[in-house]
């Protein structure tokens, strides 16, 4: 009788171990920090109230969200045109490093011809969707992807384990693919009159929903608010209507310092279509948002939110005006680079933090990795550090510039050329001749008054730091066309 006592509590404590292992296992994978990851496509800086309270268009629950986390008035693009600075998010590095510096797969001639094009992400790449689900997380992407031709490198493949509409082929640009049928190979048609940015907020949330007990990475990509210029008819009437209130010269010249000829500019925001276009993805980042309220899950989910390059405001329509910011999508200029950039961490960021330090889409690796609590991958995000401490309202991190580099002549009219930011003061440097501009953009944000004459030191300081950047990630240049010019060499 003793010895069958004395197994019943043997059984009875093994029984009883085994349940607090799992409970803590349990415990511990509800505690693991889910990410979501919103990147909209061509949206510009001064699109969002929460960057300018005087915009046309209406973005109510992107600017609760930064009133909820920090809110970067410096937050950068790693290039001014899409493929490349979505390679920039996904591997934490500079996409010169392997010659995708420009969309996939843009090969504009101009006096030059453009530098090599490299147009795919290696698969050898581990993206951040590859190291959060080594670390057990389920991955889901959603929306525009743009970094490879065929399937072989769509996310799947790149470490997402649901794919809703990323491939390369097709999309809304070439036609009208914002209401169904969509003809897209990875997002069946919905019911008639569906609306894509609705359509994949509810496929995210549905992910979410699914997942809700385990960690997960959510990465929402909108087509939105890319050409074609489409959107539902109420909301376009509605901002017809506003727009008739908005007087004022809607176009100008650009001066082109850095180009070859003048061309126009948007510098008026009140384009009925793009408003409502804006809206309605705005719509569907406050679905997802409230999503993570309805299920608790705001309290355990860091927020990202950014856009892959500057608005578009010098060709295609010109939607969108981004002054006091030069130029647009496709230029170097601020109003090509500078983005949206949000971030809310619970227990990291305080609401309504605003931050000035320059930042960039290469930091968004290594900061969710850190606030995840996993290790760093120093060897992948070579060129991204952890903006975790700048979240809290600590330090920032420890870097001497940003970098950008252009070899191409861009669909919007910019013309090649890089640029090296350091402190409040920006280098550009021409592809096509060598010539260079300096400004500072405490100042100067605008980029109208070149300072480069007045400061010949700076200049050559500057100068010679973007060329030590340029071999370091072995940067390519223009290439001659037949037996035309040379083009100029750093």
């Amino acid at each position: 009788m003793t010895r069958r006592r004395t197994l019943l509590w043997l059984a009875l404590l093994t029984l009883t171990a085994w349940f607090s292992i799992g409970a803590v296992s349990s415990a511990e994978t509800k505690k693991k920090t889910n990410v979501l990851f919103i990147l909209v496509d061509d949206l510009g800086y001064m699109d969002v109230g929460c960057n300018n309270p005087k915009t046309f268009y209406e973005t109510p629950n992107i600017d609760s969200l930064a009133k909820t986390g920090m809110r970067f008035t410096d937050g950068y693009a790693a290039n001014p045109v899409c493929s490349p600075t979505r390679y920039s998010i996904m591997t934490g590095k500079y996409p010169t490093r392997v010659d995708a510096t420009n969309f996939f797969s843009g090969r504009r001639s101009g006096r030059f011809g453009p530098a090599p094009l490299h147009s795919n992400m290696p698969l050898e790449e581990v993206t951040i969707a590859e190291a959060l689900k080594e670390a057990g997380y389920r991955t889901f992407f959603a929306g525009k992807w743009h970094l490879g031709p065929t399937a072989e490198f769509w996310p799947e493949n790149q470490g997402f384990d649901v794919n809703k509409g990323g491939h390369n082929k097709g999309g809304p640009w070439n036609g009208n693919k914002y209401f169904t049928p969509y003809g897209n190979p990875r997002l069946k048609d919905g019911p008639p009159g569906e609306h894509l940015p609705i359509r994949l907020a509810n496929e995210t949330n549905a992910f979410i929903q699914a997942n809700r007990d385990r960690p997960w990475f959510a990465y929402l990509a909108f087509y939105s608010v890319h050409t074609p210029l489409i959107g539902r008819k109420d909301l376009v009437e509605k901002y017809r209507k506003k727009a008739a209130e908005v007087s004022g010269k809607e176009f100008g010249p650009e001066e082109q310092v850095f180009g070859n000829r003048p061309r126009r500019v948007r510098i008026l925001q009140k384009h009925a279509t793009y408003a409502a276009m804006v809206e309605s993805m705005d719509t569907a980042v406050g679905m997802v948002l409230k999503k993570l309220a309805a299920l608790g899950l705001d309290k355990n989910t860091a927020v990202f939110f950014t856009s892959d390059n500057g608005g578009l405001s010098t060709s295609e329509g010109s939607p969108t005006s981004n002054l006091p910011l030069r130029g647009g999508k496709g230029w170097v200029y601020e109003g090509g680079i500078r983005e949206a950039y949000l971030a809310r961490v619970p227990g990291v960021t305080k609401p309504g933090s605003v931050s000035s330090v320059p930042v960039i889409s290469t930091d968004f690796y290594p900061t969710i990795l850190d606030v995840c609590g996993l290790a760093a991958k120093p060897k992948q995000h070579l060129d991204g550090l952890s903006l975790k401490s700048l979240l809290s309202g600590g330090e920032a991190p420890d870097r001497e510039a940003l970098y950008w580099h252009y070899p191409h002549y861009s669909n919007q009219g910019g013309i090649p050329g890089g640029a090296i930011r350091m402190g409040k003061w920006k280098l550009l440097e021409r592809y096509e001749d060598g010539r260079v501009h300096l400004y500072n953009l405490k100042d100067d944000l605008g980029e109208r008054n070149d300072l480069a004459a007045k400061h010949p030191d700076r200049v050559a300081a500057m100068r010679a730091r973007l060329h030590r950047w340029y071999k370091t990630v072995d940067a390519k240049f223009l290439t001659q066309r037949g037996d035309g010019p040379k083009p100029w060499r750093p």
